[in-house]
């Protein structure tokens, strides 16, 4: 007889392959990613290499709220937080359940920890999530990135969700490694700015030495950052990703490449 179906509010039991979780940061590109099986695919193949998670803990670069955040832990429509795309998107499904057991675990360790219990995931989760989980079998989790807090604290903040890895949980934090949305290529395939993969190259030279302290300097530091990033919002997720990394973790790029001229698709694993 199979095992009942565990109460939201508890976790799973462990998959067979679940153990020690790698990180991950994605660049989750425009919106119409979520309709683009083609594009989606390189995203569905990093999930299929990942032991399977027994949760995952999604932070977004459309989530910036101070302190960090719980979001839904129940099932709700999707977030559309954005104008300007195609009736499709509307469509879109991804009904993954909430993982709700997980945030009684992110408030022992985050004392403090605020919550927003009707608060949906929003794109910057379900648009790499619909490919990357593409039966939404996998509970869900969200929590706010504090943008506003400085590279050091969102870093901080990143070793504090460290223990989870070890519970089976994945930290996925979703951004974009080159986001200028006013420097698009929208009429072709223009290769990508000398600036966009100068700051590109820097950060992941910056990500394989595990060099955090040259990564946290990224303001000061990083050729082409004003270029690349006009705020910030969509490169702090990463700030965050690498805290939650071990010194000793591996760090690979399983996805590479820009669309758009300038956009980037990059995406890291840790571990």
């Amino acid at each position: 007889m199979p095992n009942p179906t565990p109460p939201p509010d508890q976790p799973p039991p462990a998959a067979p392959t679940a153990g020690r979780m790698p990180v991950v940061f994605v660049s989750h590109g425009a919106p119409t990613l979520a309709l683009d099986r083609v594009a989606g695919a390189d995203l569905a193949r990093l999930f299929a290499a990942l032991p399977r998670p027994r949760a995952i803990l999604a932070l977004s670069a459309h989530w910036l709220d101070a302190p960090p955040t719980i979001g839904t832990v129940t099932a709700r429509p999707l977030l559309h937080d954005y104008a300007g795309f195609p009736p499709a998107l509307g469509r879109v499904r991804h009904d993954a359940p909430a993982a709700a057991w997980l945030a009684p675990r992110l408030a022992e360790l985050l004392p403090g920890i605020a919550r927003a219990d009707a608060r949906p995931w929003d794109h910057g989760v379900w648009v790499p999530l619909v490919h990357m989980d593409l039966r939404a079998e996998v509970p869900v989790l969200q929590l706010s990135v504090p943008w506003r807090w400085s590279p050091r604290e969102l870093h901080a903040l990143g070793r504090t969700l460290r223990p989870l890895r070890a519970e089976g949980v994945l930290v996925l934090a979703s951004g974009g490694m080159v986001h200028n949305l006013g420097a698009l290529a929208w009429s072709g395939d223009a290769p990508p700015p000398a600036w966009a993969t100068e700051f590109e190259v820097w950060v992941r030279e910056r990500l394989a030495a595990r060099d955090d302290d040259g990564l946290l300097a990224y303001r000061e530091r990083a050729p082409g950052f004003r270029q690349a990033h006009p705020s910030d919002d969509h490169f702090v997720p990463l700030l965050v990703a690498a805290g939650a990394a071990d010194a000793g973790d591996a760090v690979t790029f399983p996805i590479t490449g820009f669309e758009l001229g300038s956009l980037s698709r990059c995406a890291v694993r840790f571990g």
